[in-house]
C-alpha cells in the first residue's frame, strides 16, 4: 500500500516511512505542501499522512486543495491537541486526526480502517491533470464549495 507522509521536518517524514515499511508499507515523503499536493497527483497514494505545521501552506489548505481532486484518505497527525484545531482540520477534509506521539501501531491500525473503508479512490480527471497549485489566498473555503 503506497503512503504519503508530510511533515516539514525531514527527521519525522523519514522515520515515519521507516516505520511504516516495516509494517509492508510502500512510503514517499514530501515536506513541502505544494511538492506533496503534485504528488498525490502523480504517485496517486492509497493514504495520505499531513502534519499541519507547514512553512509553504497550513494541513488545512492542503487537505482543501486536495479534496479538489481525490478522496485519499488523510490521517493528520500533529503535535497540536487542541479541540478547535482537531475539528477545523477535519471540516477541512481530513478522515483523521492522530496526536503526535502515536504508537505506531495505532497509526497503522487507523491507516489499514481507512483504506479498508475508501475502497476505491475517485478522482476528477480533469483536475487530476491540472499543474494549478493554488495560492494561499485563493483556497476555497469548504473543502467541497462549488460540489
Amino acid at each position: 500500500m503506497r503512503i504519503l507522509s508530510i511533515d516539514d521536518d525531514i527527521n519525522m517524514t523519514e522515520l515515519t516511512a521507516q516505520l511504516l515499511r516495516g509494517y509492508g508499507f510502500e512510503v514517499t515523503g514530501a515536506n513541502k505542501a505544494r511538492e506533496a499536493i503534485q504528488l498525490v497527483r502523480e504517485t496517486l497514494p492509497q493514504a495520505v499522512i499531513l502534519d499541519l505545521r507547514m512553512p509553504d501552506m497550513d494541513g488545512r489548505q492542503v487537505c482543501r486543495a486536495i479534496r479538489e481532486f481525490s478522496n485519499v484518505p488523510i490521517i493528520v497527525l500533529s503535535a497540536l491537541n487542541d479541540p478547535d484545531m482537531v475539528a477545523s482540520a477535519l471540516d477541512s477534509g481530513a478522515d483523521d486526526y492522530l496526536v503526535k506521539p502515536v504508537p505506531c501501531q495505532v497509526l497503522v491500525a487507523h491507516l489499514n480502517r481507512l483504506i479498508k473503508r475508501t475502497g476505491r479512490l475517485s478522482l476528477v480527471p480533469e483536475k487530476l491533470a491540472n499543474e494549478w497549485l493554488p495560492s494561499a489566498g485563493t483556497m476555497p473555503s469548504s473543502p467541497f464549495e462549488g460540489t
